[in-house]
C-alpha cells in the first residue's frame, strides 16, 4: 500500500502545475472564444427579450422582407397616388370608352372611359385605409374587452363569452347587406364601424386565453404578493405579455378587411361612386368583361396582390413570435 501510493503521488507530481495551469489556459481561452463566453463578441450583457429575437428572425425570413416591401409601396401610393398616377381619377372620356392600353393609360380604359391605371393607384387609399382603421379598431376594442374578461373573470367574463357567441352567428356579408343598406353616407366610416363591429369577438377571444395564460406566471403572482394595483399587474405585467398573439391575429385580418370591403363594395352596399374603390371598379368592369378584360384584371389583381402581402406578413409574424414553431 505504501508502494502504491507513492507511485501515485509520483504520477500526479510527474504532470507538474504546468500541465494542470495550461489545462486552465487553454479552457479559459476556448470559453473566451465561444459567442457566448466572456469575451464572446454576442455577448452584450443584457437577455434577448421575445421582441428582439422576432425582429431577428423576421430580418432574416425572405417572406417577411417581400411582404414588407410591397406593403410599404401600398403606404406610399395611398400617401402620395399622384406621384406615380398623373391625372384625376374622375376624369373620363367616353370616346375611349373600353380601348385597351396607349400613351397615359398602359392598363386602358374601362367602360365610362377612365383611365384604369390611374383608378387602380387611387383606388390604393381606400382599402389600405379602410384595413388599417377596422384593424386597429377590432385590435384596440377587442383587446380591452378581452384582457378585462380574461383577468377578472367572473360574470364579466360569462356575459362577454355569451356576446361573443351572438356576434359569431351573424354571417359577415349578410350582416354588411342589412346594416350598410340603410346607410346612406359615402365616406368609408360606415363601413369601417361595421367590420369593427363584427371583429371583435375573435380578438376578444384570443386576448381572453392570452391574459387568463399570462396571469398564472410567477411574476404576476410575485407583483399580487407585493400589493400591486389592478391596474399595474395589467399594463405593466400582463399586456406586455400577452400582447403578441393579438398582434398576429390582426396584421392576418388586416387583409381580410381589405377583402371585405371589396365585397360589400361589388355587392353595392359598401362604397358607393364617386368614390374611388377597387371593388367598385370591379362591380363596373364586370359586365364589360369579354369586350374589356383589362378593366377587370387590374384593379382585381391589385386587391388579390394586397391581401396576399397582408397575410403573408401576418405568418411571418407568428412564425417569429411563436416560440414553439422555433
Amino acid at each position: 500500500m505504501p508502494e502504491q501510493r507513492r507511485e501515485q503521488d509520483g504520477a500526479i507530481a510527474g504532470t507538474g502545475m504546468g500541465g494542470a495551469m495550461d489545462l486552465a489556459a487553454s479552457e479559459a481561452t476556448t470559453l473566451e472564444g465561444t459567442p457566448g463566453g466572456p469575451g464572446g463578441t454576442k455577448d452584450t450583457g443584457k437577455p434577448r427579450s421575445l421582441w428582439s429575437d422576432a425582429w431577428r428572425d423576421l430580418r432574416r425570413n425572405p417572406v417577411f422582407l417581400v411582404s414588407a416591401l410591397v406593403i410599404l409601396f401600398l403606404v406610399f401610393i395611398s400617401l402620395w397616388p399622384s406621384a406615380i398616377a398623373p391625372g384625376s381619377p374622375m376624369s373620363c372620356d367616353l370616346a375611349k370608352a373600353q380601348d385597351g392600353p396607349g400613351p397615359g393609360a398602359p392598363f386602358g380604359y374601362d367602360g365610362q372611359g377612365c383611365n384604369v391605371y390611374t383608378r387602380t393607384v387611387y383606388g390604393a387609399r381606400t382599402s389600405v385605409t379602410v384595413g388599417v382603421c377596422a384593424t386597429l379598431g377590432v385590435a384596440l376594442l377587442g383587446s380591452v374587452l378581452g384582457a378585462l374578461a380574461g383577468f377578472f373573470g367572473g360574470v364579466w367574463d360569462s356575459v362577454l363569452s355569451r356576446g361573443t357567441d351572438i356576434f359569431f352567428a351573424i354571417p359577415v356579408v349578410l350582416g354588411g347587406l342589412v346594416l350598410l343598406s340603410v346607410v346612406t353616407s359615402n365616406t368609408v366610416w360606415p363601413v369601417i364601424g361595421f367590420m369593427v363591429l363584427l371583429g371583435w369577438p375573435q380578438v376578444s377571444r384570443i386576448a381572453r386565453g392570452s391574459v387568463i395564460t399570462v396571469q398564472q406566471n410567477d411574476y404576476v403572482q410575485a407583483a399580487r404578493a407585493l400589493g400591486a394595483s389592478h391596474s399595474r399587474i395589467l399594463l405593466r405585467h400582463i399586456a406586455p405579455n400577452a400582447v403578441a398573439p393579438v398582434i398576429v391575429v390582426a396584421t392576418i385580418a388586416l387583409g381580410t378587411y381589405i377583402a371585405l370591403e371589396a365585397t360589400l363594395s361589388y355587392l353595392g352596399v359598401g362604397l358607393k361612386p364617386p368614390s374611388v374603390s377597387w371593388g367598385i371598379d370591379i362591380s363596373a368592369a364586370s359586365p364589360y368583361v369579354r369586350n374589356a378584360p383589362h378593366a377587370l384584371l387590374w384593379p382585381a389583381g391589385a386587391l388579390a396582390v394586397t391581401v396576399l402581402a397582408f397575410i403573408m406578413l401576418g405568418d411571418a409574424v407568428r412564425d417569429a413570435l411563436d416560440p414553439k414553431l422555433r
